[in-house]
């Protein structure tokens, strides 16, 4: 009987220890994460959200390039074209 008696006590030990750590552990992870959020917003980094809104702009920006490129490209066609064609009607 005082043997199973000393088992429990020390399963019981064992328990509240666990039970300790798991709290020192949540604690920790508290601190940790709080630290982390301070510091990052310390470094001024941008939100996922404001990356995405720059990136969209972008994108959007380089496809009116391209579009902007390929519109002057075929004016300068049209001038190259009417251009020399003003060359031989001068001949």
């Amino acid at each position: 009987m005082a043997q199973n008696r000393i088992l429990d006590d020390v399963a019981r030990l064992f328990t509240d220890a666990a039970g300790m750590a798991q709290g020192v552990r949540r604690e920790a992870e508290g601190v940790v994460k709080a630290q982390f959020e301070r510091m990052i917003r310390d470094m001024d980094v941008v939100t996922r959200e404001e990356f995405e809104a720059v990136r969209e702009m972008a994108i959007m920006a380089r496809d009116e390039n391209e579009r902007l490129a390929a519109r002057i490209a075929a004016l300068e066609a049209r001038l190259g074209g009417a251009a020399s064609g003003d060359a031989a009607a001068e001949l």
